[in-house]
């Protein structure tokens, strides 16, 4: 099993909080050099720091990843400091719950936005240095982890535009896979099921009262360090073996 990851250099996106900041820890453990990616540059700094003083090598990078243009320049200054990319983690996401009638559309665009067009924007931008670090980096194998959601499978009442996005990354990913599989660029998607983050706290509140709360409540849920167990283990296959797709769910949820 190739568990070592000294030489890549893995890109995280949404690095400031969850599952992240717990795959960006783990990244580094294993020897990989990772860049941050998100908005939040305070927090992104403190992670930097806290890498670094546990002995790995890590790259604060502010972005909005909604920005084409800084998706673009995310890229290229980890491959400028860098010197190269091997694993990019699309983990930034967003949902926002609730009925279609009467929806706020301004939420559904901010969903698009962030998980539709800032993974595809970083994906594009990445994948140059992926094929390139396939043909000739010491691992040659490279590595694009998409992180989607139980939601990217099954369908349910008032999730209508967030499961639009999640099946959608689930498509995208499959179709990207079987381009470049044969170049020895993995390409897989891992989708968790509820998960201790903050991604339910930027819901209205009637939303978090009747959709999410109720369901920590009754759930033991997953941690953001059960997700980064899964893409570690993703991108540390051998370079003959690729996981397309992995389902990571807590026990008790139906």
């Amino acid at each position: 099993m190739a568990t070592n990851l000294t030489g890549a250099v893995a890109l995280v996106t949404g690095a400031s909080s969850g599952i992240g900041v717990a795959t960006a820890r783990q990244l580094a453990e294993r020897g990989a050099s990772v860049a941050l990616v998100a908005r939040r540059t305070d927090r992104l700094e403190d992670l930097s720091t806290e890498i670094e003083k546990a002995g790995g090598t890590a790259l604060a990078v502010e972005a909005d990843i909604t920005d084409r243009t800084q998706a673009e320049a995310a890229v290229q200054q980890t491959v400028e400091h860098f010197g190269r990319l091997d694993i990019l983690v699309n983990n930034a996401g967003l949902m926002l719950l609730g009925p279609v009638v009467g929806a706020d559309v301004e939420e559904w665009e901010r969903m698009l936005a962030v998980n539709v067009q800032g993974l595809l924007y970083t994906t594009r931008a990445a994948l140059p240095h992926l094929l390139r670090a396939a043909e000739d980096g010491p691992r040659r194998v490279a590595d694009i982890v998409n992180i989607s959601s139980i939601a990217g499978r099954v369908a349910w009442n008032g999730y209508g535009v967030y499961n639009l996005t999640k099946f959608g990354v689930n498509g995208f990913t499959e179709s990207l896979r079987q381009e470049v599989t044969q170049r020895h660029v993995r390409v897989g998607v891992l989708e968790p099921g509820g998960v201790d983050t903050e991604l339910g706290s930027h819901n209205k509140p009637e939303v978090r009262d009747t959709m999410i709360d109720p369901f920590y409540e009754a759930t033991e849920v997953l941690a953001p360090e059960d997700i980064a167990d899964g893409v570690s283990y993703i991108v540390t296959r051998p370079r003959h073996a690729s996981v397309g797709e992995l389902w990571i769910m807590p026990t008790d949820q139906v």
